[in-house]
């Protein structure tokens, strides 16, 4: 069992074990006193562990509902926050209730910004399900939908209150999804932490199981994110370097309409960027060819069939654009990674080369 504190507008504990399912009331009744709860989950994950959560919140005390929607991607968006805050206005909720996120990524970020928005808000807690959410999305208070022009374009920083990380349930999660979360936690070790890259590349997925690593992996991973939302809440500065990588991968996710999953699009993304950052001499040509083995050894797919016109006309709507410039992540070294604002011509040229080029 390993705790992280963050240290954000309000201070507030992610717990990481196994088996805090079934202990989830116990830990929630540390951060709210005795109220209506709403639990909100995807239908996949709600009928897995939907029970479990809601007889522990109960035997805690707890009036709980529950607000469910369909899985996936496409369900980010306004219309499920309407349906939602429908919901909780009609289940009464006060500003005294709280919201529990139970799920990956999508529950996580478009319930709390529904907890954001309800009430001019509500506190919320986190109980990620997927490893993506837990190494990052669950962290940080960053909420938000999809709108059709892009990802995650409306949206506010609302802090959780506790994130509770069972990652015993990762384990039976298909490949894919788990693929999801293992591109993120490379993403954090070529920004920010040389060794934890050296755990990844030297391990594959089985070996992370075996050998007991995740308890680790995923501790380093919310720390780094804590120490950096700590300086940068507010995502004006060094909180940009956690998007290495997602620039074009939100791109390549626009593009497909989200066929192509989050981590799989970031994982293409950190690598054509580093090559194209490599062969302008922006960067060494060896953070390239490092990322590159990492992802091949975990099999993630290192290109797309989306042309470098494609990808930078999506791209254009990044929250990392400021007039006729953006901001792009560029790896130094592994472990190092710096931001740089360069002209979008000059973007568009890495585009084109991060698309073509080979290392």
């Amino acid at each position: 069992m390993r705790k992280v504190t963050v240290d954000a507008s309000i201070k507030y504990d992610v717990w990481i074990g196994s088996g805090l399912l079934e202990r989830a009331g116990a830990y929630v009744s540390e951060v709210f006193p005795r109220c209506k709860l709403c639990v909100v989950s995807d239908d996949t994950v709600y009928g897995l562990y939907g029970e479990t959560v809601i007889a522990s919140l109960q035997d805690a005390g707890y009036d709980v509902c529950v607000f469910t929607f369909a899985a996936g991607e496409r369900s980010k968006n306004l219309d499920t926050v309407s349906a939602l805050l429908e919901f909780l206005a009609k289940e009464q909720l006060t500003r005294t209730d709280a919201i529990v996120a139970l799920g990956g990524g999508v529950t996580g970020d478009f319930a709390g910004f529904a907890a954001a928005c309800y009430l001019r808000g509500i506190p919320f807690a986190q109980i990620p399900t997927t490893l993506l959410a837990a190494v990052d999305s669950s962290v940080g208070g960053k909420t938000g939908v999809n709108l059709t022009s892009g990802k995650n374009l409306a949206g506010a920083f609302w802090q959780p209150s506790l994130v509770l990380c069972d990652y015993s349930l990762f384990e039976s999660l298909e490949a894919d999804i788990l693929l999801d979360g293992i591109a993120e936690v490379i993403k954090y070790g070529v920004i920010a932490d040389e060794e934890l890259f050296k755990v990844m590349a030297s391990n594959d997925v089985a070996s992370l199981f075996e050998n007991n690593l995740l308890e680790q992996v995923i501790e380093k991973c919310v720390t780094i994110k804590s120490n950096i939302v700590s300086e940068d809440e507010r995502d004006t500065g060094k909180r940009q370097l956690l998007n290495f990588g997602h620039t074009l991968g939100h791109a390549i996710e626009r593009c497909s309409n989200y066929e192509i999953s989050h981590g799989h699009a970031v994982a293409i993304g950190m690598l054509y960027m580093s090559r194209a950052a490599a062969q302008a001499g922006l960067s060494p040509e060896s953070c390239a060819t490092d990322i590159e083995a990492v992802l091949k050894k975990y099999h993630f797919a290192r290109s797309c069939n989306y042309s470098a016109d494609q990808l930078y006309e999506a791209a254009l709507i990044d929250k990392k654009r400021t007039g006729n410039s953006i901001t792009l992540i560029l790896p130094d070294r592994i472990g190092c990674c710096r931001l740089e604002k360069v002209e979008l011509s000059l973007f568009r040229e890495l585009v084109e080369n991060g698309v073509r080029y080979e290392c």
